[in-house]
């Protein structure tokens, strides 16, 4: 625009914004035109798209350099390596660089640039600083404002605008930054513009755990933002009864001088609470508070802002609350390397792992490398079996006033001796997982229950109660579902739990009484994997509890049916080596994870390995058992659909018969295990080739099922599948693309779309459309398939190999012979499956 200079952009990192804030005040008081993203962007700008137009503009460049406006992930690398772009065609091209701490410039592009700094000037001087390194590049062009600008919620700003960032008010009791403060810059930015938000006091509440960094986040916050006040008091708050002289001694401090020293706590408090309603740009941090209702009395009124601090999550009708969390990992990351620069990605990524992100725990093993340089593995090695010990090793870390362990250990006890139930529930929900925990596995079985928590579980209002205790005291975050705890704080509770035997056999016993079904069930799939964390927590390969283990085998199964194929077969090897040692071979539950074991081995294509385990099972049933124990059909069914898989048809035939008979005898026609072998036999004749009777078993079981279990059962699902099969083989293509069509469809919406049986599906129905000659919605269909199986299985599973053939007849019949050729020639022909 003629006659308007273009405005200044200052690039700042979030960390720095503060310090943007006050270049963009001073800047346009004094007629330079300025742009800021957080004041200038509104709420869903495309952010790459406005720095484009931003720094291809012929504007000035401010750029606030520090530690973190160099950081490797920052957008800011962006706009300053874009700006030296330009320079380089255009010298013409204006920057202006400021420093704002120690930040070393003695290598790379900033080298050979004179930067100014700001850092630990007086704030007149660092104004004077500013503009004086603007006027060499612009010329001021705007209206200077007579009266300073109201940034976003800033109220009662100073005539002489805010002061540098870092430079402490005079009316001042806050203890020292911390100097390894790491991450939280969004949520600074952020509880900022909310407390700016309002003419009226502005009120947050930090709530989290024991651990997460409330005070220090707070602390944070006052020292990131002490330009922006005229007073900052911090008022120690656990003890309700000593707040009143914590604000008397803020009215008596000789900066501020209200009342003379010995005035009486409440005449000290009114004169404060009238000083505070007439001014603004206070703020006031009330730290570790837990009572709202003996805290609400002293809470001032006025145009400043209010901090609390406290493991409750109860501020409703006092404060908005803001809820603080575990470290990011990469905040774990960047708070490691403040004091271990020299430990390896794979190392730091494992320990943040191990402490579950809790940035106290995180500072005390931070310090505790630095100082005994011990190895990463040795000290996760120590903490898994000694983490109470561990984690009250050394001095508390900076700004923490206990270590992790005294912390919850002193919460626990407080909140047993107060609440004896919550303290019951926290030593069970203790030993099992950091995942959600099912309120109702204690609620549904509260027999199992000790007293006092027996009686206050069969109560549903009495048991909310109890819970929310563990979220007022931050040992646990409770939602609707139920507790969660840090994983942490789970092990320094077990470590120090004072009847540890007789809690672990209640969780044993309630994990057990909470089995839905046996896993086969989609319906029960959801309930599958919320108790599926906790009774891994339990540690089942070690349990004597034979009714844990059986629900362990059917969580397991659920894991295998719903296609996890990953999780399933390292766990069910683990329970099938730990209870052969510890229980042998012959026990129930060894037998049934070994069947669970062989049927993961058989969907993975290992059919040799799950043949030769059913077949060592199939022998012991029949031992213990007899011929027709419904456990030892079980077996001969699955050892008849291994012959199957390694092409025994006839032994596969003769065994599923003579299972058959047996189950139709003992069970009836309609029973569920019946209807298995009859899956399987249908399966066996039409391999070889009795394609007729195949269709008519596997119709019958069809209609069987669709009654008895419904359309979406996996079993009738499959028995779908295998008819569509049939129909395919008798040379009805059109019938059989309308069952492999209803089969896919409804696998998808079941089961998702990469499970192995929904793979089959989509994979018979490329069949039936090139049986029906359409080779581009085959071809379509069988590239994705083949994308999804090498991803879900594996190069060389077997059905990934019948894909890849597919696929190449595919391209056959669409004339693409060369592309054919190609496919097989990374597939060579030995490594295809004999039965494709």
């Amino acid at each position: 625009m003629d006659g308007v200079p273009d405005r200044i952009f200052i690039s700042h990192t979030g960390r720095d914004r503060a310090w943007a804030e006050w270049a963009r005040w001073h800047l346009e008081s004094a007629g330079y035109p300025t742009e800021l993203d957080t004041v200038d962007w509104a709420p869903g700008t495309n952010v790459v798209e406005a720095l484009h137009r931003a720094l291809h503009r012929d504007n000035p460049l401010l750029v606030l350099l520090s530690t973190a406006y160099l950081g490797m992930d920052r957008f800011t690398m962006d706009e300053w390596t874009a700006r030296f772009a330009q320079r380089r065609r255009d010298p013409k091209a204006k920057l202006i660089p400021l420093r704002l701490d120690d930040v070393d410039l003695s290598d790379g592009l900033w080298a050979p640039i004179f930067v100014p700094s700001l850092f630990d000037l007086p704030p007149d001087q660092a104004v004077a600083l500013l503009l004086e390194a603007v006027r060499q590049v612009a010329a001021p062009g705007g209206v200077r404002s007579a009266v300073p600008p109201t940034f976003p919620g800033r109220v009662a700003a100073s005539i002489d605008g805010p002061r540098p960032p870092g430079s402490l008010p005079s009316v001042w009791n806050l203890a020292r930054r911390n100097p390894d403060f790491t991450g939280r810059d969004d949520m600074l930015n952020r509880l900022h513009d909310t407390l700016s938000t309002g003419h009226r006091v502005a009120v947050q509440a930090l709530h989290g755990s024991g651990g997460v960094g409330k005070t220090q986040l707070a602390l944070e916050y006052a020292h990131r933002f002490a330009g922006e006040y005229d007073l900052v008091w911090w008022v120690p708050s656990e003890k309700p009864e000593l707040i009143g002289e914590h604000l008397a001694a803020l009215a008596q401090d000789l900066d501020l001088c209200l009342v003379p020293v010995g005035t009486s706590t409440p005449e000290s408090v009114r004169a404060l609470h009238s000083h505070l309603r007439r001014t603004g740009r206070w703020l006031l941090i009330f730290d570790n508070a837990e009572d709202r209702d003996r805290l609400a009395p002293w809470l001032p009124d006025g145009s400043g802002h209010l901090l609390i601090t406290s493991r409750s999550p109860a501020w409703a009708g006092i404060a908005s609350v803001v809820d603080v969390d575990v470290f990011t990992r990469a905040e774990s990351l960047a708070l490691l390397g403040t004091s271990l620069p020299h430990l390896g990605e794979s190392d730091a990524d494992g320990l943040a792992h191990a402490l579950g992100d809790l940035p106290l725990a995180v500072a005390q093993a931070m310090g505790l490398l630095a100082e005994t340089r011990m190895s990463v593995s040795d000290y996760l090695t120590d903490l898994a079996v000694h983490a109470a010990e561990l984690m009250d090793e050394g001095d508390p870390p900076a700004g923490y006033p206990l270590s992790l362990a005294a912390t919850v250990t002193l919460t626990a006890d407080r909140l047993s001796s107060t609440h004896p139930a919550a303290g019951q529930v926290l030593y069970l929900c203790a030993r099992l997982g950091p995942e959600p925990i099912p309120a109702d596995l204690f609620t549904a079985r509260p027999d199992l229950l000790p007293t006092p928590l027996k009686t206050v579980a069969g109560k549903p209002v009495a048991f909310r109660r109890t819970m929310a205790q563990l979220a007022r005291h931050g040992l646990a975050r409770v939602s609707d579902s139920g507790p969660t705890l840090h994983r942490l704080v789970q092990a320094v509770l077990r470590d120090t739990d004072p009847d540890q035997a007789r809690h672990q056999v209640i969780v044993e016993n309630l994990l057990a009484a909470a089995k839905p079904d046996d896993g086969t069930h989609p319906q029960w799939w959801p309930r599958w994997s919320e108790l599926l964390p906790h009774i891994l927590a339990a540690d089942p390969g070690a349990t004597g509890n034979a009714d844990l283990r059986a629900t362990t085998c059917s969580a397991v199964w659920h894991l295998m049916a719903r296609g996890d194929l990953s999780t399933a077969l390292p766990l069910a090897e683990h329970l099938y080596r730990a209870w052969s040692l510890h229980h042998g071979r012959d026990v129930d539950t060894t037998l049934a994870i070994a069947h669970t074991l062989a049927a993961i081995y058989r969907v993975l294509g290992h059919y040799q390995k799950a043949y030769d385990l059913d077949e060592d099972s199939l022998h012991r049933e029949r031992r213990l058992r007899g011929y027709d124990h419904p456990h030892t059909l079980d077996s001969a069914s699955s050892v008849a659909a291994d012959l199957y898989e390694l092409g025994e048809f006839e032994k596969a035939r003769e065994l599923d018969e003579d299972t058959l008979a047996r189950k139709q005898r003992l069970f009836g026609n309609d029973h569920a295990a019946t209807l298995v072998s009859a899956t399987s036999l249908a399966v066996a004749l039409s391999r070889l080739g009795e394609f007729e009777k195949a269709r008519e078993l596997n119709e019958d079981t069809l209609a069987r099922e669709r009654r008895l279990f419904g359309d979406d059962h996996p079993a009738t699902l499959i028995s779908v599948t295998n008819l569509a099969i049939n129909l395919r083989q008798l040379g009805e293509f059109e019938a059989a693309r309308l069952l492999d069509e209803e089969a896919l469809d409804r696998k998808r919406r079941v089961l998702g779309d990469d499970h192995p049986s929904t793979l089959a599906s989509a994979n018979n129905l490329a069949v039936d459309l090139r049986q029906l000659e359409e080779f581009d919605r085959a071809r379509k269909l069988d590239e994705d398939t083949l994308l999804r199986r090498r991803r879900v299985l594996g190069d060389k599973h077997p059905e990934t190999r019948r894909s890849v053939v597919n696929l190449a007849d595919d391209l056959k019949g669409l004339g693409r012979h060369d592309d054919a050729r190609e496919l097989l020639r990374t597939f060579p022909p030995q490594d295809v499956d004999p039965k494709t």
